[in-house]
């Protein structure tokens, strides 16, 4: 029997798994249903329109207690809580209250007769950690500004990964994992009908696969789970006969993705267009640039063009503090002239209420496809595309698979195989384990074991580079293993190989 969609289950732990016909049902039945254009009207008067989203994340980590291998896993947030007068913790209880503003913000700027915009896209980790330290108060915030009908079209929430896995160097079947326990988790927390309203997904770290057929797998689970466009960083892309990044960046892209067996599939990408400091929103640049713009030609039809824009939430001097009442100032200023806020579903559907669809939007791929595509046709198959690779690799300057990332300067591969190594034989464990044998998605072992191999998939340990963070990796995928030798006793050794 299906045990009930709470947030918190009675072992403690979040609620990411056993409900999936009730979360499939729930994402097709929205699917063709508008959610934020619910009347004929068009762009209007419209010269330009721009969009923001928030970024927020906090990793858990085992930090509950003095010995690393026996402590509890907790949220980053109450450790810097727990231990302010170490390095920047002190910003603990501003991150907390930048989790909780946009709650306030909204009916403030709603009660004046404006018109406030925004996304959001809080990882499921985040998410836990915050119920977990009893902040209700930040929970309730959201809660209010999501599902109270007064102020829910003011809000777009965007899907992510639970664990905020990097996609590029995450196994596919666990990245479908993380997507799919976010979807679960949100819908937990706030409601199966506020999940029927999130259409977009926004990657970890805005890391886009390159690999032709890891990249297929990420767009593929993208529209298995009902999303509908996906935020992408400008130079993550490249029009397939140029080369080049897009030349239309404020319009959507129809992100097509073709795998080594020539299996094509498709989705509506929005760009990011510049740039990884948080000052672009914090200062609300996306504003401005658009006050700059002028309606273009999509179609054969006059649309305004989008700007959009992502950024940590609470990151930095800026966000904390700069942006609060520049976002306001903002709102104010832009509500009801010819640059208004948009949130991109708002946004997409006023173009298809036009008759403009994902087929008309310029066709791009992932950056560094087109290197492999000259030297083989899709179809040649998984070994073929694995020896282009690595040709491209000695012969391109600066080829790579790693996928493409805000982060561009920063490997999420290179020089850690002390952190990979265990996840991936974590992750072959789970699979072989778990997946393979079809275990029943309801029982409390397979949460158990989900938790800790999605917990340790976090992309922090290895953004903050070797020291506590890998050994906090390791020690989650030690304790993925254990639990997998626990709860699944039948699999302690793997198969022996053929003859």
């Amino acid at each position: 029997m299906t045990k009930p969609l709470r947030p918190i289950c009675d072992d403690g732990l979040p609620n990411i798994a056993g409900h999936e016909k009730l979360i499939e049902k729930t994402i097709k039945d929205a699917a063709l249903t508008p959610v934020f254009r619910k009347t004929g009207a068009d762009f209007g008067p419209a010269n330009a329109v721009f969009a923001i989203a928030l970024h927020m994340h906090q990793p858990l980590i085992p930090a509950g207690g003095a010995d690393m291998k026996s402590a509890t896993i907790i949220s980053n947030l109450k450790d810097m809580m727990d231990h302010q007068g170490a390095g920047d913790n002190h910003n603990a209880p501003v991150f907390a209250e930048c989790y909780k503003r946009l709650g306030d913000f909204i009916p403030e700027l709603l009660k004046e007769g404006k018109q406030p915009k925004v996304m959001l896209e809080y990882s499921g980790t985040l998410l836990y950690g915050l119920q977990q330290m009893g902040r209700d108060d930040v929970i309730d915030a959201l809660k209010k500004i999501t599902c109270d009908p007064a102020y829910r079209d003011s809000v777009e929430w965007l899907g992510c990964p639970w664990g905020h896995a990097v996609a590029p160097s995450t196994p596919v079947q666990d990245f479908k994992l993380h997507v799919k326990a976010w979807q679960h988790n949100f819908a937990a927390i706030f409601g199966t009908e506020a999940l029927e309203r999130v259409r977009g997904f926004s990657p970890s770290e805005m890391a886009l696969p390159n690999n032709p057929d890891v990249a297929y797998e990420f767009v593929k689970t993208l529209k298995d789970c009902g999303y509908q466009w996906v935020l992408v960083q400008h130079d993550t892309i490249e029009n397939p006969t140029t080369r080049q990044r897009p030349d239309q960046p404020h319009l959507p892209q129809r992100l097509v993705c073709t795998n080594s067996k020539g299996e094509t599939v498709e989705i509506t990408a929005i760009v990011k267009t510049q740039g990884s400091d948080t000052k672009l929103v914090g200062q609300m640049q996306p504003y401005y640039e658009a006050k700059t713009l002028k309606p273009v030609t999509l179609a054969g039809k006059t649309v305004p063009p989008l700007v959009t824009q992502i950024a940590d939430g609470e990151n930095g001097g800026v966000m904390m503090n700069e942006f609060p009442p520049k976002y306001k100032e903002a709102v104010r200023e832009c509500s009801g002239t010819r640059t208004p806020m948009m949130n991109v579903t708002e946004y997409l559907e006023h173009l298809a209420a036009m008759g403009i669809t994902e087929k008309d939007f310029p066709a791009v791929q992932p950056a560094k496809q087109a290197e492999i595509w000259k030297r083989m046709t899709p179809g040649d198959g998984p070994e073929k595309l694995a020896e282009v690779i690595e040709t491209c690799k000695k012969d391109v300057r600066n080829f790579n698979m790693e996928g493409g990332s805000w982060t561009n300067n920063i490997s999420w591969v290179q020089g850690y195989d002390n952190v990979l190594k265990p996840m991936e034989k974590l992750s072959e464990h789970f699979n072989r384990a778990v997946l393979e044998k079809n275990a029943p998605t309801d029982e409390d072992s397979y949460r158990r074991a989900l938790f800790q191999l999605l917990t340790a998939e976090t992309s922090c340990f290895r953004y903050w580079g070797q020291g506590v963070w890998t050994d906090y990796a390791r020690e989650l995928c030690r304790r993925g293993e254990e639990t997998l030798d626990k709860d699944y006793p039948d699999t302690l050794k793997p198969p022996k190989p053929p003859g």
